[in-house]
């Protein structure tokens, strides 16, 4: 059985309240379609050069973002890693859009032969490593650890899988997302894709735990910024049977959330600024219909003509408007008619 080690430090309890605060105020505030989905195509190109760049592809975001809109027939393997990764993304967001997908072996296997498609043989693509591995630093080429032997991966990762499915709703979901993430990464269950695997598997999983900001943010990005300092924190320095017992989780927690945190306020200061135009502005009687909504679950042409003096007519175009942006949607029909706020 795994039973990860760590401590809930009083930083560590402060990173939790502030996580779960700053995505309960992400997802309170609403924005057009047009602007959430510039949004997530603008974070999922960030995901990609981020987790990439952190393993070594050269490529910057500029040619990543130009490599992702015009997707080249002849590619070199940089530019086939950006595109794999990239896929990956939107395949997962599908399916977590779907309710199909769950942290399993399976999953996982699935997404490091994504993420490595024509990239490694066909026997190391979506399987479990069969040879040994050892980490070397970047800088020096000198052996920082040794993995888990290959006949230990298999059920070392079983293992780790049940504890994070049998815990959902015991430990908090950005304890229980973080250990999955260092756990992993310490196990390396293959020759190559461990680390890009590993950040789409626990993005999948904060996006289950109701951390659904999956589209909107790239904790990848917090990494790519000191990757020194996030291969220090995820890694450990040694033989793993040598290690076992010892491994103490809670600075890697501290860091994991931390950069959560990072990554949410940069989101929250550029949402505002991204895609506002005269196409999508919403005026301040937009805003006094929205807020209506929110506090009363429904509005009415009645109700909004007691918001605002604009006439019927100007209120009717209003309703389109925002029906069109995507933030409401009508119900019933003539004098019965009403407006909600639409699911995202």
């Amino acid at each position: 059985m795994f039973k990860p080690k760590y401590t809930i430090t009083n930083n560590l309890l402060e990173n939790i309240k502030r996580v779960n605060a700053l995505v309960n105020e992400l997802n309170d505030r609403r924005f057009p379609n047009v602007i959430l989905l510039e949004f997530e195509k603008v974070a999922r190109a960030v995901s990609t050069y981020a987790s990439t760049s952190i393993e070594g592809n050269p490529l910057p975001l500029t040619e990543v973002k130009k490599i992702l809109k015009s997707k080249p027939q002849y590619l070199r393997d940089s530019e086939k890693e950006i595109l794999n990764y990239n896929e990956a993304l939107k395949d997962l967001n599908k399916k977590l859009e779907e309710g199909k997908v769950k942290i399993s072996l399976d999953l996982i296997l699935k997404i490091q032969k994504l993420v490595t498609q024509d990239l490694l043989p066909s026997s190391d693509s979506g399987h479990i490593r069969q040879k040994p591995v050892q980490v070397n630093d970047p800088k020096t080429g000198q052996v920082v650890f040794l993995p888990p032997d290959v006949a230990d991966v298999e059920p070392m990762m079983n293992k780790l899988i049940v504890f994070t499915n049998e815990n959902r709703g015991k430990i908090d979901p950005l304890i229980l997302a973080g250990v999955f993430h260092k756990q992993m990464v310490l196990i390396h269950p293959f020759m190559d894709g461990n680390g890009r695997t590993t950040r789409l598997a626990t993005k999948v999983l904060l996006a289950q735990m109701n951390l659904n900001t999956f589209n909107l943010f790239s904790f990848e990005n917090y990494y790519n910024k000191n990757v020194t300092n996030y291969f220090h924190m995820v890694g450990e320095f040694g033989n793993y049977y040598d290690l076992t017992g010892r491994i103490d989780f809670t600075t890697w927690l501290e860091y994991f959330t931390g950069g959560i945190i990072d990554e949410l306020l940069r989101v929250q200061n550029l949402l505002p600024r991204v895609g506002i135009s005269p196409n999508t502005q919403i005026q301040e009687h937009h805003t006094k219909v929205l807020d209506y909504i929110k506090e009363n679950g429904f509005i009415t042409d009645r109700d909004y003509s007691k918001l605002s003096d604009r006439a019927k007519a100007t209120r009717t175009l209003d309703f389109q408007r925002l029906t069109k942006l995507g933030l409401i949607e009508r119900k019933a029909k003539g004098r019965a008619t009403y407006y909600v706020l639409k699911e995202r």
